[in-house]
């Protein structure tokens, strides 16, 4: 049995989804406006966790698994089957999630980035707070995987007062192993514990972790974790190569990173939450003035260390977070060395 994820994988059916049933609503299969449908779908809730219960036993009722993206020869990257393109302003153009979700209601037929696009819009329409979230989907819980990437997307909605994370592509069903997809709803991705998502849900922003204190992932010892920008850049190779750094205050840390795109800008963040708009903001008020070393492909930046309060390292290329390390402070343990004492 494979789980939807954006990565291809195979797993024992017994431990793929505990069976699960849903009160889905079934029919508005022709409807073709996202509007449209969110307003049929909701017309008889009347809490926001009603409105949220309705649109996703919908999409994942009457959307199917693209498995034709798996049918295809060489390597698989499910990252060119999503929408990463910036929103056009211009007003005869629908919202980027409006045309992938009309486009997905139509086919009847998604990868992750179209449940999580379709799935956003209609709670748009229902009057739901909710938010895309993209990043890693572990591919087994008891496994370290060798690709520490973002790979999925999954959403975030805002219910009474408090953020619950959820997964529509998990939850509608699997890929079994005659790659013919299979509708099983599978509950546990509905309104998750953030304590049980984060065992294969790890996110960009580790906000969304929903977490005060979100477990390390094990991948972390192996790989720093990349964004969904990493792959844009056809990086070769980088260092350091593991994601958890040991390091002293004052020390100073080389990044290093080879890529055959003409601009080479980069430089490190050690703010807890590096986001784009974090990122323009530092760049914009003249915080951030990468020195950087060239040498042919490749591009060079030395960061040191001021606080041992810093935990995390944010790798910026060209403006935009590539990977995340995780720092850990040496401890001095000279402050704790008792002198001898002298005896009369």
């Amino acid at each position: 049995m494979k789980l939807l994820i954006c990565v291809l994988f195979v797993l024992p059916a017994a431990i793929v989804f505990a069976q699960g049933t849903s009160v889905n609503k079934s029919g508005f299969t022709d409807i073709a406006s996202p509007a449209m449908l969110a307003q049929l779908l909701t017309a008889n809730d009347s809490t926001d966790k009603q409105k949220v219960t309705s649109v996703f036993n919908w999409v994942t009722d009457n959307i199917a698994y693209n498995v034709k993206a798996f049918q295809h020869n060489g390597p698989f990257d499910i990252t060119s089957y999503w929408v990463d393109e910036e929103e056009d302003t211009a007003a005869t153009l629908k919202p980027l999630n409006e045309r992938v979700a009309e486009m997905v209601m139509r086919r009847r037929t998604a990868v992750c980035d179209g449940y999580a696009r379709l799935f956003k819009i209609l709670c748009d329409y229902a009057g739901v707070k909710c938010e895309i979230v993209t990043g890693f989907a572990k591919t087994s819980v008891n496994r370290i995987d060798a690709q520490f990437k973002s790979n999925h997307k999954w959403n975030a909605v805002f219910i009474d007062s408090n953020w619950y994370l959820l997964d529509a592509t998990w939850a509608s069903g699997y890929i079994n192993y005659r790659n013919e997809f299979e509708k099983n709803y599978n509950a546990s991705y509905f309104l998750a514990s953030p304590a049980e998502f984060i065992k294969d849900h790890y996110p960009e922003d580790p906000r969304w972790t929903l977490l005060k204190d979100a477990p390390l992932a094990k991948e972390l010892n192996n790989t720093p974790f990349k964004t969904s920008a990493f792959n844009r850049y056809y990086i070769t190779s980088f260092s350091p190569a593991g994601g958890i750094i040991e390091a002293n205050v004052s020390d100073s840390i080389v990044f290093e990173l080879q890529t055959n795109r003409p601009k080479k800008s980069l430089w490190v963040a050690d703010i807890l939450y590096a986001d784009t708009a974090s990122i323009a903001l530092m760049q914009c008020c003249g915080f951030v003035q990468p020195e950087n070393i060239l040498n042919g492909n490749k591009v060079s930046y030395s960061y040191k260390v001021t606080s041992p309060d810093i935990e995390w390292l944010n790798v910026i290329y060209n403006d935009e977070l590539i990977m995340r390390y995780k720092l850990n402070i040496k401890k001095d343990t000279t402050l704790n060395t008792v002198p001898p004492v002298n005896l009369e």
